[in-house]
């Protein structure tokens, strides 16, 4: 029997790469596999390896669009090394057949880069009959001179077989799903921010102020109000009678705002944009009548209650955060990992005993998006610990680093409330004055003076 092995490196530092010398193939098949090591005459001892062993039979998968190659490393029960480098398609039955190969090489743990959607196929495939990793391309291509394919290939296994990987957070299938519903609907949600900007746009050079008046341009006075602009109403006095609640308080400031220039290329326009909104609309709500469904069967109506308990989240924030860090919270070690993960957290660069810098690391984006949503929310409640948070930090460090602490927040409570069984208890907006209450009277006597004023503290039972 014949097999393939590495040579021991002769020399040692960041620039050489332990990597066998490679021959170009004999011949190439139409679709086939190639090997592209050339034979040694003897496999090193394991006892002068450089690393020891972790898992005994591995692969790595270097993933492109319509090719895979796929580098295989097995350490067989004499000592021996069998490592060899081949090549698949990315179509279905070409992963199946990838599938069947590594099966019969006994490949028990397989590696594959993330490269943006291409590595979801693969895994499709691979679910289930290996222990699957799919790592950061940045953590291991750090090393000079392991540029091509089949070195990537080799590479990944190599550092497999040594247990020197870790592997991404990938949700099972549901959560996958809910996921990718989760992430549509923001789109669409992105898209209707985007008409309506539009819209108000069209307005402003129809010299129609309604966005002056009115907050909400597309509510149900304001939609009114433009659907009488495109059947072709002029007057602005009967538009004004349109508004509804609140907005009838403003009737004389709409009377004056509704007197433009609207003409057929304005109303052809805004009709457009309306039908295109209604569109957008109905397709959310489809896709949240689908969410429901997904989700109905991952989290229990008790346990939703309980998170619907927080500040500024409701049912939507739920599901949006459910569906990127799962309902398991055993993944994670603590909490802090998962801020970590989902980049809500203030980062860490030191060097010298010195703090560089704090900015947050750019991950999870959809994650992230729905956790500032809530914390804005969050942020305007009275008699909160979240709103006296928010009110705290924006007044010495900017309301945009007051959301992302706030969302910090959050997600840790979320993931305090998804692992346990207790309910949501708000310690109330006076926390952090219970926390130091002498340095807060001191602050507070230091201002008092600064104006002018002269303060004689005396309590309650110094009084009477």
């Amino acid at each position: 029997m014949v097999y393939w092995g590495l040579e021991p490196a002769s020399e040692s530092g960041p620039d050489v790469a332990p990597y066998p010398v490679l021959s170009p193939p004999a011949t190439r098949g139409a679709r086939g596999a190639e090997c592209l090591l050339q034979r040694r005459p003897r496999d090193p001892p394991p006892e002068e390896l450089a690393m020891d062993t972790v898992f005994a039979k591995v692969a790595g998968l270097d993933v492109h669009q319509k090719f895979i190659t796929v580098g295989v490393r097995c350490r067989l029960d004499t000592g021996t090394l069998f490592a060899e480098v081949r090549t698949f398609g990315t179509m279905t039955r070409d992963l199946r057949a990838l599938a069947d190969y590594l099966e019969a090489l006994g490949v028990t743990h397989v590696a594959l880069e993330s490269t943006g959607v291409l590595w979801k196929p693969v895994w499709n495939i691979l679910e289930g009959r290996f222990t699957l990793l799919l790592v950061n391309p940045r953590h291991i291509k750090q090393v000079p001179g392991r540029k091509s394919d089949v070195k990537d290939a080799e590479w990944i296994a190599q550092l497999l077989q040594c247990g020197l990987l870790r592997g991404s957070f990938v949700p099972p299938r549901p959560l996958r799903e809910l996921r990718d519903l989760t992430r549509s609907r923001a789109q669409l949600v992105s898209e209707q921010t985007r008409l309506a900007n539009r819209i108000h746009k069209i307005l402003e050079d129809a010299n129609i102020k309604l966005g002056a008046v009115a907050s909400d341009i597309l509510g149900k006075s304001g939609r009114a109000m433009l659907r009488a602009l495109i059947r072709g109403e002029h007057d602005p006095a009967k538009m004004a009678e349109l508004a509804e609640g609140r907005l009838r308080g403003k009737i004389p400031e709409l009377k004056l705002a509704l007197e433009g220039h609207f003409t057929e290329h304005h109303r052809f326009l805004v009709e457009h944009l309306l039908r295109h909104l209604d569109e957008l609309e109905r397709h959310v709500e489809e896709i949240s009548g689908r969410i429901a469904e997904v989700f109905r069967p991952l989290l229990s109506d008790a346990r939703v209650q309980r998170l619907d308990a927080i500040p500024g989240v409701n049912r939507r924030t739920i599901e949006d955060v459910v569906a990127e860090i799962g309902v398991d919270m055993s993944v994670y070690p603590d909490e802090h990992h998962l801020s970590s993960w989902a980049g809500i957290c203030p980062g860490n660069e030191e060097s010298a005993g010195k703090r560089l810098r704090g900015r947050t690391t750019r991950k999870n984006r959809w994650l992230r998006r729905a956790l500032t949503q809530a914390a804005w929310a969050a942020g305007r409640t009275k008699e909160s610990y979240l709103g006296a948070q928010y009110r705290r930090l924006a007044a010495r460090r900017g309301r945009k680093r007051a959301l992302v602490a706030v969302g910090h927040t959050l997600l840790v409570i979320f993931y305090h409330l998804l692992k346990s069984e207790e309910e949501y208890q708000d310690l109330g907006a006076e926390h952090f004055d219970r926390m130091d209450p002498e340095r807060l009277r001191r602050y507070l006597v230091k201002r008092l003076e600064q104006l002018g004023y002269q303060v004689d503290l005396r309590t309650k039972d110094e009084a009477a």
